[in-house]
């Protein structure tokens, strides 16, 4: 061989293998951008976002840039079809997503059917990880955490807080009719019912309702003590103004995440209003940071990326998961689904390591079977943690 065909030979192999080593891997991001749900979808997305900045930061995985593509779940049809683009067209390794539990359940199930993995870090309903799905793994709590935590607070906490026995409160149950919903209102009627509690109500309504007021005069005739709200950010807000315009003040209300743990809906309501209102959700920012190493810093390169504060815990959280399954994925061997799930299988975190406080190892169903959620309470503006003590920067403030 000639000197300079050699030479080329040699510069070319050369070339070949520095790309080869910076290539881009691609995952989905597919999240509600648009739409009633976006606020909290985007939420989400940013807690992806910065995991990946971190991980690229450091080197990538496996050595390749990862790349994250959107796509617009704002129903569950775009789900659907977005999910089938992402997949086919931009041949993405995995989807992350999603916060809402039906576009998870829509979007995953074609994932599935493709051989593509799915990382759901939001959505909680009970459908999300009970269909024995193979490639769909969950990181976060469950609706049933969501529920039993609720029910322990009210035993716990709340009932000797107002001084009354947890039997002789009534407990009004009201919820989003969606999957979401549904399923913590379902555990929520178990977990009273194993605890003695007296449940005089339980209703669902369309998340898009723009009249309450029926529904609020319903608990108030009843003489609710205590309101259990599952919801998202709109009918939360709805149902926090109409009961005050209606005096309605039962001893306590506790929401089910969703827009109970954002500080826009605390804005919208009046801090007035919302202070002493209870919530049980995802781990959130005014929480004892021995039990979240690394919160602090995560709230940093949030700021820092969005020149803001986060609005809500969802985005930790799927910052969290996504940082945990990423650098599982950087231990492995390939992109292939099979290399995929047999990394993310590996995983084995303790609680009090994540920043999210929780640990990480999958289960049955490929549910993370070390998830947890948390009590917070909205105290002088704030959403504050103070359930459970270890986790608690302030104790629940109740009247009597």
């Amino acid at each position: 061989m000639k000197l300079s065909l050699l030479l080329k030979t040699t510069a070319a192999a050369v070339l070949f293998t520095a790309t080869a080593a910076h290539a881009d891997v691609k995952f989905g991001a597919l999240y509600p951008f648009s739409g009633q749900l976006a606020l909290l979808g985007d939420e989400s997305a940013r807690g992806l976002e910065i995991a990946v900045d971190e991980i690229n930061a450091a080197g990538g995985v496996q050595g390749e840039k990862v790349v994250l593509v959107r796509g617009d779940a704002v129903d569950n049809n775009q789900a659907i079809g977005e999910a089938r683009r992402l997949i086919s067209r931009e041949k993405v390794a995995a989807i992350f997503g999603s916060y809402s539990s039906a576009r998870s359940i829509a979007a995953s199930q074609v994932a599935e059917l493709s051989g593509i993995p799915y990382f759901e870090m939001g959505a909680v309903a009970d459908e999300v990880t009970g269909r024995g799905l193979k490639f769909l793994y969950r990181t976060n709590p469950t609706a049933e955490d969501m529920g039993k935590l609720i029910v322990e607070m009210i035993v716990n906490k709340v009932a000797p807080g107002i001084g009354k026995k947890p039997e002789d409160l009534k407990i009004g149950i009201i919820y989003e009719d969606s999957s979401y919903g549904t399923s913590v209102a379902g555990h929520q009627r178990k977990y009273a019912a194993e605890a003695g509690l007296n449940v005089v109500a339980s209703q669902g309504y369309p998340a898009s309702t723009v009249d309450m007021s029926s529904l609020v005069l319903d608990l108030k005739q009843r003489g609710v003590d205590i309101v259990l709200q599952t919801s998202y950010q709109n009918d939360s807000v709805l149902f926090l103004q109409q009961a005050n315009e209606a005096n309605f003040k039962p001893a306590a209300i506790i929401g089910g995440g969703g827009g109970y743990s954002m500080q826009p809906t605390a804005d919208a309501v009046g801090h007035k209003v919302i202070d002493g209102v209870l919530d049980a959700d995802f781990t959130q920012f005014l929480v004892n940071t021995k039990y979240t190493p690394g919160l602090e810093n995560f709230v940093e390169a949030y700021r820092k990326k969005y020149g803001e504060p986060p609005r809500s815990g969802h985005s930790l959280n799927n910052y969290v998961g996504a940082k945990v399954l990423l650098e599982a994925l950087n231990k492995g061997k390939g992109f292939t689904p099979d290399a995929i799930v047999a990394a993310v299988n590996n995983i084995d975190i303790g609680e009090g390591v994540t920043a999210a406080g929780y640990g990480m190892k999958f289960g049955k169903n490929n549910q993370n079977e070390r998830a947890k959620m948390m009590g917070m309470q909205w105290q002088d503006g704030k959403l504050v943690t103070v359930y459970p003590d270890a986790a608690a920067v302030s104790p629940m403030r109740l009247s009597k």
